[in-house]
């Protein structure tokens, strides 16, 4: 005899004592540093009391650990094998797909994604808008270096021997090109990367493709490395190119949101050629 299934309403319920515990792993989290009995449950709006009968429990599962000499709680071991195993798991394009779609019909303007591959800041992804711009780019087609935001983006942000032999590549190759804006040394690009940094974006106007304006927001992981480089471009005449403009505000503010969801929780990128920047 099977069974009497259970009410759809019981199920979505929930077990509640397991949610309010939880507000304890939640403070704890969101805490920089290990907490006392007393601010922990305040932080979780819990009796003092109630609280300790939690974390004794969670303490025998390893979510919790408490300093045996100064008696503070702090987050156990296998809350950290919890969030490895989380990380692990994250694919940062296949999470940024759906939220780069809904992105591309808000704007209207063409959205891809790229990725650092063995040829330097390749195309993965790519959305046209209503009003495509006339490009020649592909799936797996490489981003030049010098004069596209993604290249430029990359070159702030990745480790300059990482970097370096292919913008000298692209020196020797095109350095002489009539093309405005094009770095035609080491230094000049240096100058540049460091303006990329400093507005924690790339931009470029008619860059790579005349008449064509293009940012590049990089997404950063859990260790504040660049996961991706998000990409916006479209025509001048319907292109916001300012810093601080609607295009420029909207394309960051996903990137953040993108780069919280893989882990990411802000201050200084540990990526870049000379350490941390902001």
């Amino acid at each position: 005899m099977t069974e009497p299934e259970e009410d759809d309403s019981k199920l979505r319920s929930g077990i509640q004592s397991i949610e309010v515990g939880f507000k304890l792993l939640q403070a704890l989290a969101a805490s920089p540093r290990a907490m006392m009995l007393r601010d922990l449950a305040a932080a979780a709006d819990m009796n003092p009391a109630k609280a300790h009968r939690y974390l004794v429990s969670f303490q025998r599962l390893g979510m919790v650990m408490q300093d045996p000499v100064g008696g503070r709680y702090d987050l156990g071991p296998f809350a950290l094998q919890l969030g490895l195993a989380g990380l692990n798991r994250l694919d940062p394009v296949k999470k940024a797909r759906p939220i780069l779609s809904q992105l591309r019909d808000e704007m209207d303007q063409t959205i891809g994604i790229a990725v650092w591959g063995n040829h330097g800041p390749t195309i993965v992804h790519w959305e046209e808008s209503s009003h495509p711009v006339t490009v020649s780019l592909r799936l797996g087609d490489v981003m030049p270096m010098l004069n596209s935001a993604t290249g430029r983006l990359y070159g702030a942000y990745l480790p300059k021997q990482q970097t370096r032999p292919l913008v000298e590549r692209e020196l020797a190759e095109r350095g002489h090109d009539d093309i405005p804006d094009l770095p035609r040394s080491l230094a000049d690009y240096d100058v540049v990367c460091e303006d990329v940094r400093a507005h924690g974006a790339a931009r470029v106007k008619g860059g790579v493709l005349p008449g064509i304006n293009a940012f590049s927001m990089p997404v950063f992981d859990a260790n504040g490395h660049v996961a991706m480089a998000l990409i916006v471009l479209g025509a001048q005449s319907v292109f916001d190119a300012e810093w601080g403009g609607t295009v420029d505000r909207h394309v960051r503010d996903i990137a953040r949101q993108i780069s919280s969801e893989l882990g990411y929780l802000g201050g200084s990128p540990t990526s870049g050629p000379n350490g941390p920047h902001p």
